[in-house]
């Protein structure tokens, strides 16, 4: 059988997008030979003003927050958060390590490389109260859900607080939010890319102008993200 090549895979991912019925901006559906339906994003870069993650946040329960919190706070892949354990932390510098990461393919890569970062203050204090609340153990990872989970919670909180645009939203647009409110208060490219595991050519498309916030947003900010890189 005659092999693909990567142009003529990608044009028939195309193909099969445009393919599918339009049902508002952003979002096309389509169904499977099977019957079942299905949706796609044509839009993947949706991010949140700080006051609709407030208003997010505020209607997810409080025993579910935390997995949430470190999104957040971290920028961290889902993955790269369910598999975080106690002893990732580093409690006196306020450091986080990343053990588990994504693998790139198109760098070789067999297993992710660790990502160290700092921390605020106020995070650090949350997680170590979660991890003794809960009586989490060295070894053990701190969010015993499955990515699934994260994302039907994640959709219901969004429902919940009638966001009409949540189709335009996923766990990793929890990420974006991260990354482009780091950009917003002024923190350097280099660091945001470490923090995150990107490239500079990565980083500059997927992240926006740092023009769209006012002072209102970034104080706000400041106040989700805690004093992390000095922020106050």
């Amino acid at each position: 059988m005659e092999e693909k090549n990567i142009d003529e895979i990608k044009k028939e991912k195309v193909d099969n997008r445009l393919s599918l019925t339009p049902v508002c901006e952003g979002l096309r559906v389509g169904v499977k030979k099977d019957g079942v339906k299905y949706s796609v994003r044509t839009d993947r870069s949706s991010y949140f003003f700080p006051e609709r993650w407030i208003k997010f946040d505020s209607v997810i329960k409080d025993e579910k927050k935390s997995v949430f919190d470190t999104l957040i706070s971290t920028g961290g892949r889902i993955e790269e958060v369910l598999n975080i354990k106690p002893e990732d932390f580093d409690w006196e510098r306020n450091h986080l390590t990343l053990k588990v990461t994504k693998t790139k393919a198109t760098k070789n890569e067999s297993i992710g490389k660790r990502r160290s970062f700092v921390i605020s203050s106020q995070f650090a204090r949350r997680m170590r109260k979660y991890i003794s609340e809960h009586k989490i153990e060295n070894g053990q990872v701190l969010f015993k859900v499955s990515k699934q989970a994260v994302s039907q919670m994640f959709k219901r909180g969004l429902k919940k607080a009638e966001f009409k645009d949540w189709y335009m939203f996923s766990l990793h647009n929890i990420r974006k939010t991260h990354g482009n409110w780091l950009n917003a208060l002024d923190v350097k490219s280099t660091e945001i890319c470490m923090r995150l595991g990107h490239d500079m050519n990565t980083y500059l498309k997927h992240y926006g102008s740092a023009s769209l916030f006012d002072r209102k947003d970034k104080l706000l900010m400041i106040k989700i993200l805690g004093d992390v890189y000095g922020f106050k």
